[in-house]
């Protein structure tokens, strides 16, 4: 597990090593959808609570992702027993709630500004739909100064084959920089560059994109695009400040 700050968020890149959960799913998934054993699925969430000194996972809000531009601004931890919410990206100013998105290829990305914090899950269809512009306006509405971003672990260009109509449609939107090259020179798309170009848009200069590769790196990171059927990181948020 990675930890580091951006302002007074906390911010937590889960890796895929550290759990309980066998193959296809080894070891650290966080994810109830994939057909993984849900004691599991628990085991590995409360082990990244113990070691990050988070709240009970019961009190994360997770989402149902669903690669659309919906945003939940949270003002509490989520209810009993409830349902998440379906939606791609999540923004709170309360402190110690942890917010969640997972992830085996499409781009997490934190947000943080002075007051608030946010969680995006950003694949091409949600990016087209705008889910970047709508967190940081969220994210703005609820908090107050700069906004900063980091972009984790996601599908890079050199395993990220392209449909050609799909392709042409994120060039028109987000500009060429999109149009990559695979490793054997297929048509790829650029996930980071369209992230970068929608943040550039929304009025985020501080952004930070390792460069975290799901595809290439296997020991580290899941990937549905590599290997299937398999489990999924997390992007895990906390807002620390007063």
């Amino acid at each position: 597990m990675i930890e580091e700050r951006l302002g007074d968020a906390r911010v937590l890149w889960t890796e895929r090593s550290g759990g309980v959960s066998v193959a296809p799913y080894a070891s650290a998934n966080l994810a109830t959808h994939v057909g993984d054993d849900p004691a599991a699925v628990a085991e590995n969430r409360i082990r990244v609570a113990r070691a990050a000194g988070l709240p009970d996972p019961a009190g994360w809000w997770f989402l149902e992702q669903v690669h659309g531009a919906g945003v939940v601004t949270v003002a509490g931890p989520p209810a009993p027993g409830s349902r998440p919410p379906r939606a791609d990206a999540a923004v709170t100013a309360v402190v110690g709630v942890p917010l969640v998105v997972l992830t085996a290829d499409c781009a997490p990305v934190v947000l943080a500004d002075d007051r608030a914090v946010g969680v995006v899950h950003a694949g091409w269809r949600g990016l087209l739909a705008g889910v970047v512009e709508a967190a940081v306006a969220a994210l703005r509405r609820t908090g107050a100064g700069p906004v900063r971003a980091r972009v984790g672990a996601c599908v890079r260009p050199a395993h990220y084959e392209f449909g050609p109509d799909d392709l042409a449609a994120m060039v028109q939107r987000f500009g060429p920089t999109v149009a990559g090259r695979t490793g054997a020179g297929r048509p790829a798309l650029d996930v980071g560059a369209a992230l970068a170009r929608a943040l550039a848009e929304a009025g985020v200069d501080d952004v930070g994109d390792p460069g975290w590769d799901t595809v290439g790196d296997v020991g580290r990171w899941f990937s549905h695009r590599r290997d299937g059927t398999t489990g999924r990181q997390a992007l895990i948020v906390v807002r620390d400040g007063p």
